[in-house]
């Protein structure tokens, strides 16, 4: 007997995270409640009450926006904080940008006066990592969602 080959769907480079991310964006409440704290942070509570859903559904989408990096979390007393990710948000989608053409090609660096090469210059890494992160600030650990605490 032959076995039937099932042809291979062709490989997209997109690592875990920007899946994720688009996963996540896939959704039209997630992006409903996206835009809800794009214009400011809101409470677990305030998210659910600006749908018509019930609020183990909103807990769900929260854990996927928040899995994907998109939002933060932040316990303060008894209630839970939730905040937009802009930078991941706007990381993803200019790395995606950039994957299928939509980008116009980055102005070149010109030289210094001083550099007698024809090679324009290029940033160094300490430069950019300094513009990437705040070396004062200390990346915040995210809680498992066995973690979160619903309401």
């Amino acid at each position: 007997m032959k076995k039937s080959r099932q042809p291979k769907a062709p490989r997209i480079d997109m690592t875990r995270a920007t899946q994720q991310v688009f996963h996540a964006l896939a959704a039209p409440p997630r992006r409903e409640i996206l835009k809800h704290l794009a214009a400011s942070g809101l409470t677990a509570g305030e998210i659910s009450s600006r749908f018509d859903m019930a609020k183990p559904s909103i807990s769900q989408h929260l854990t996927i926006l928040e899995t994907a990096g998109l939002i933060s979390r932040e316990k303060r007393g008894q209630f839970v904080h939730y905040a937009l990710v802009r930078q991941t948000l706007a990381d993803v989608l200019t790395g995606f940008m950039g994957d299928v053409g939509a980008l116009p090609p980055a102005p070149e660096l010109a030289p210094a006066p001083d550099d007698a090469s024809s090679e324009p210059a290029k940033p160094t890494r300490k430069a950019k990592a300094a513009t990437t992160a705040d070396p004062d600030e200390a990346p915040e650990e995210k809680p498992l969602p066995t973690q979160m605490s619903m309401f």
